[in-house]
């Protein structure tokens, strides 16, 4: 499995370093200004739902039933649920497009009230969303070919997938943007061409598999029916993150211009290491603990949970610590060019800090959920979800219009919110007998609690604590790049020194 991550992370880290390109090079093109705004705001619409059916409610609910078919079918009979699954999502989808484009105002209105209202802002926003959305179609179907492929231990292509998205948006930067009169559009219609390339290279290797489906649509078939009977309450349980997130968007659209660009930004650099490290072995996990579970491998099953949520947890830590104390220098350094301004980079220091109060629990949900998921259990999640949903627009409230913390009050919420159902799932395991309690003053959490902590004070005391915005990019690059890798290094080896043995063979 430690091998299954490494693959998962590294390709998964890539797409990471091609995303953060993008990033610097939308926003050195439009800053934080009104496009831009509009952009990650309109491109988050098909995303969340991407979320919900692709990565989110569909795969967790799919992979489960598929692995039961491996196990337990006949070759003729998962091809002929994947072929009848797949003509039944390709029905689906089409439809919800379709209603999409012609009710995107209505889709502004729902998702980003601030700027419905403002006719130049919802004229741009809506011709945006319908170039857009039917990406929402095609990285579904990507997502279904990813989950296959996952069940297979075939994790590298769907891991690496992604880079294809960021690739196509840096270029169209570059040769799209510049032909529009508003450069927007130009962005927009490489996000479609994105979602076909994505899909036309997840074909081969189904091919190769014998797993290529052919659509049909059969709404009897028992497989069928168990995933989207598995998938309605996986829509909340799966997406709550994504959930969050919108409503997010949806109160950074009533704040200033610049509010959905600064949230954006420091979300992007949460993802960073939710993405390394959480999502890719999250990715792992679910079909580990599906098959343990066909199997009745119980001891497997909590032996493998174990581990992943020790290596989350040593690898969450120091990535809190680090993203919060560095946030300046990471984003001076990274977008500090072009019309993304030091005041800026201060704003959205504010909500990077907010946000990475809650990396761990955002990073250990994505090894909790996996456990419910692989057991067919899609109800409990939910209700952590939805006790995490209305804390979340309660928090944005009371942070953003009482408390008056504005942006880095949504992201502060999405923290505590996440915080709440990490909580109540972590419980539920630890009742039902799936996690065991330990002494939590062990060798292991003492070593990264004390390691996390003299990190800290190196960061904060240490001859890298400068101001970053009297530097040059090349000054601030070496330096950061200097920063961060004398953290590492000062985090494993005192790590290493109180465990006492290999780290490896900790997890």
């Amino acid at each position: 499995m430690l091998n299954s991550y490494f693959k998962v992370g590294g390709w998964t880290g890539i797409s990471r370093v091609f995303g953060l390109l993008r990033d610097i090079t939308t926003t050195s093109l439009l800053g934080s200004s009104l496009l831009h705004d509009i952009f990650v705001v309109v491109l988050k619409i098909p995303n969340v739902f991407r979320r919900f059916f692709a990565e989110g409610a569909f795969s967790q609910a799919f992979i489960p039933v598929y692995n039961e078919y491996e196990e337990h079918k006949t070759a003729a009979e998962t091809k002929e649920f994947i072929n009848n699954l797949s003509g039944t999502l390709l029905t689906f989808l089409f439809s919800f497009t379709l209603l999409a484009l012609f009710l995107a105002p209505i889709f502004i209105l729902l998702f980003a009230p601030g700027f419905y209202f403002d006719p130049l802002k919802k004229d741009i926003a809506v011709d945006v969303l319908r170039i857009m959305f039917p990406y929402l179609g095609l990285i579904s179907l990507v997502a279904f070919a990813g989950g296959i492929q996952n069940s297979h231990k075939k994790f590298s292509l769907p891991a690496a997938t992604p880079v294809v998205f960021n690739l196509c948006i840096i270029l169209s930067a570059f040769f799209l943007a510049p032909i529009f009169s508003v450069p927007i559009f130009g962005l927009a219609w490489g996000v479609l061409l994105a979602g076909i390339i994505q899909l036309l290279i997840q074909l081969a290797p189904l091919k190769q598999i014998d797993r290529l489906p052919i659509p049909r649509l059969d709404f009897n078939n028992q497989g069928v029916k168990k995933v989207f009977f598995l998938m309605l309450p996986a829509l909340l349980a799966g997406g709550v993150a994504q959930i969050n997130l919108l409503i997010d968007t949806v109160f950074a659209s009533l704040l200033i211009t610049g509010s959905p660009t600064w949230l954006y930004v420091s979300d992007r650099l949460i993802q960073f290491p939710l993405g390394i490290f959480a999502i890719a072995i999250g990715t792992v996990l679910l079909p580990t603990l599906s098959k343990a579970n066909q199997n009745e491998n119980l001891n497997l099953f909590k032996d493998q949970l174990k581990k992943s949520q020790r290596l989350v947890m040593f690898l969450a830590i120091p990535s809190f610590v680090g993203l919060a104390l560095c946030s300046d220098h990471l984003i001076s350094t990274l977008f500090q060019r072009g019309e993304f301004t030091f005041s800026d980079v201060n704003q959205a220091s504010k909500s990077l800090i907010a946000f990475s109060l809650g990396l761990p629990f955002f990073m250990l949900m994505k090894v909790l959920v996996p456990a419910f998921f692989s057991r067919q259990d899609t109800k409990t999640p939910m209700y952590a979800a939805i006790a995490a949903l209305i804390s979340n627009i309660i928090l944005n409230y009371v942070f953003v219009f009482i408390v008056g913390y504005d942006h880095a009050g949504l992201a502060l919420a999405s923290s505590i919110s996440a915080t709440l159902s990490c909580g109540i799932l972590f419980l539920i395991l630890v009742n039902d007998k799936y996690i065991q309690l330990q002494n939590p003053f062990n060798r292991f959490n003492l070593s990264v609690l004390t390691s996390s902590i003299i990190v800290g004070i190196f960061l904060i005391y240490g001859p890298f604590n400068i101001d970053f915005n009297s530097l040059s990019f090349t000054e601030r690059l070496l330096t950061l790049f200097l920063e961060v890798g004398f953290s590492i290094l000062l985090y494993l080896g005192i790590t290493r020194a109180i465990v006492g043995k290999s780290l490896r063979s900790l997890f």
